[in-house]
């Protein structure tokens, strides 16, 4: 598609491509071992694994029973082997998820602190804006001269420390509330 024919502003593109490059460069990012976890996180988690478990534990219960009746003896005595495989089984799939999960909180704070610093410089382009519409204002002739207290405040970025530390001290106070 040209830029022609695109439906969406340039601005808006460039922002989708400046997405898909950092999911990219994320998963580009990742160890062999890392893209192996995932991948079998991924199945771990679709419906059709349950499927083929249930498979599996209807197989070994029917083994079992097929060699009671056979040869007097159960071939796993209190399911014992079974309780065994699926302890292990329980442990790499434990195993595989943190690994999983330890990645994509990676991806997700990359995208806050983005998030955060594109919060913050909007925050002083728009007090930047405020400010010069404000001189506009008072420069032009035909406008009448009156002060606005609260676009002088909006004028002026907000400090990220003092907000912060507010936020901190209404922490701290709302937990002694409680």
């Amino acid at each position: 598609m040209t830029a022609e024919e695109s439906v969406l502003p340039a601005h808006v593109e460039d922002t989708i491509e400046t997405i898909a490059r950092l999911h990219m460069e994320h998963r580009e990012a990742a160890s062999g071992l890392q893209r192996t976890s995932e991948q079998i996180t991924a199945f771990l988690g679709r419906p059709l694994f349950i499927v083929w478990l249930s498979i599996a534990f209807a197989a070994w219960l029917g083994a079992g029973w097929a060699m009671l009746v056979l040869t007097g003896r159960p071939l796993d005595p209190a399911f014992q082997g079974l309780q065994t495989v699926t302890s292990i089984a329980a442990v790499y799939m434990t195993a595989f998820i943190l690994i999983a999960q330890r990645r994509d909180d990676a991806l997700a704070e990359l995208r806050e602190k983005l998030t955060l610093e594109l919060a913050i410089l909007s925050e002083q382009k728009i007090a930047k804006v405020i400010a010069l519409m404000e001189e506009l204002r008072r420069d032009l002739p035909s406008a009448p001269d009156r002060g606005d207290p609260e676009a002088d405040a909006l004028s002026s970025p907000a400090d990220a420390q003092a907000v912060v530390e507010a936020l901190r001290e209404e922490g701290s106070a709302g937990s002694r509330g409680t």
